[in-house]
């Protein structure tokens, strides 16, 4: 047997384990391990397994996780996303579709120290769903502005989308973090666009809201304060050299507990909990790190990614063309597979030939993220319509579905504007 059949052997069985719902990091342990032991033998997969879950564990770079989701985890115990989602409604709430871009604004700014597009879809989703309903908005645009509005979750730093990225391909963690922020602006913005366009045509969807004083509005401001200078210390200190990512996350999450512990918004009570949350999504993390260290040795050994590039190479499409293909291939993938485990799975095939073409790594980082942030809101499977599912138990998945549809397309639109105009990504990392 080639070793090129035994490889495509190993992406069979790997999609045919994540199909199966078995955990992503456990697929691609079995993958990774098995495949090296028929190839090379038990003792080279043994030295494998324990050389590459060793180094990939204690790398520096790796401590940013467990802090990043410390931070997200407190801010959401301590309901700083109601606040930010008042502050936003008070501002814009009073216009025709206001309260569903208040959820867009409130998602954006909650990814700030979320990383995460589920637990920003979840925590805002309970804020937001019942004022909207409250109000009379139609279940179509409400759902699909909270579902859609939490994939920034994994575009706006930090981003744990961004840091396996880095981890995957060596590139630097902070300026993948600084590169999302143009681009997470910018799709905020094509989606509170969205939303005028929906509410403009169908404006039964989204009625005008209540008007708010002047005061009002800046009580609400003052409320969320805390909590955006978090942000802009974070993420700010790293722009500006202050802090490397680790430290801005420690200087972040120490910041978060001190607020939430300070103020009584979280009690000591709660401490456990929170803790074993985080302790639970950083190990659930770190098997997929370990895991993506044990495919990639064996898909080297299989030759496939030089294959393929080869192959593509041949076909003379160009680098524009080869790019549209492995996106388009990204979007079908998104339908079935979460997105993490799709750009573990993708990246030691894709990398090679995206730096062979000659793009910017720190941009095809951006375009991955919005490409697996399609996928989150794509049928059949798109992982945050079933979240926002949860959340908005009474209301259809089909009406949900149909709801993400236009800002599927907004996120289509951000894509197709960062393909033409690169230095929307390549600005801010430029000028660190």
């Amino acid at each position: 047997m080639s070793e090129t059949l035994i490889g495509f052997l190993g992406i069979l069985t790997l999609f045919f384990f994540l199909v199966a719902r078995m955990p992503v990091g456990m697929a691609l342990l079995a993958v990774g391990f098995g495949g090296i032991w028929v190839m090379d033998g038990q003792r080279v997969a043994v030295a494998t397994l324990s050389s590459e879950t060793y180094s990939s564990i204690t790398a520096y770079s790796l401590s940013i996780i467990p802090l990043f989701v410390l931070m997200g985890n407190m801010a959401g115990a301590a309901g700083y996303s109601q606040k930010l989602y008042e502050a936003a409604y008070a501002w814009i709430g009073r216009l025709r579709g206001g309260l569903a871009s208040a959820t867009v604004l409130g998602c954006a700014t909650f990814a700030a120290v979320s990383g995460s597009s589920v637990a920003t879809a979840v925590t805002i989703g309970k804020v937001a769903l019942p004022q909207m309903k409250r109000f009379g908005y139609g279940d179509r645009l409400a759902t699909g502005a909270v579902a859609a509005g939490g994939t920034l979750g994994i575009l706006i730093p930090p981003s744990t989308g961004f840091v396996l990225y880095a981890i995957l391909t060596e590139e630097s963690i902070g300026k993948l973090f600084i590169a999302g922020i143009l681009p997470g602006i910018l799709l905020s913005l094509l989606f509170i666009a969205t939303i005028s366009l929906v509410t403009f045509f169908r404006p039964a969807e989204g009625p005008v809201g209540p008007a708010t004083s002047m005061l009002e509005k800046l009580l609400a401001s003052m409320r969320a304060l805390p909590l955006i200078g978090v942000i802009l210390t974070s993420i700010g200190g790293i722009y500006v050299g202050v802090f490397t990512p680790v430290e801005a996350a420690g200087v972040g999450a120490s910041m978060v507990t001190l607020l939430a512990l300070g103020t009584r918004a979280v009690r000591f009570k709660q401490l456990p909990d929170i803790l074993l949350q985080t302790v639970s999504m950083t190990a659930m993390l770190y098997l997929i790190i370990i895991g993506a260290h044990v495919f990639g040795p064996f898909l080297a050994l299989t030759h496939i990614p030089e294959t393929l590039a080869l192959e593509l190479k041949a076909l003379g499409l160009g680098p524009y063309a080869t790019l549209l293909l492995i996106l388009i291939g990204y979007i079908i993938l998104g339908m079935f597979f979460d997105g993490l485990a799709m750009l573990v799975v993708t990246l030691p095939v894709v990398y090679p030939i995206i730096a062979g073409l000659g793009f910017d790594p720190i941009w095809f980082g951006v375009i991955c993220v919005i490409v697996i942030e399609m996928g989150l809101i794509t049928p059949p499977v798109g992982v945050n319509v079933f979240v926002v599912k949860g959340v908005a138990a009474g209301v259809p998945m089909a009406t949900i579905f149909r709801g993400v549809l236009p800002f599927w397309f907004a996120m289509a639109v951000c894509l197709i504007l960062l393909v033409v105009f690169p230095e929307i990504a390549l600005f801010l990392p430029g000028r660190m």
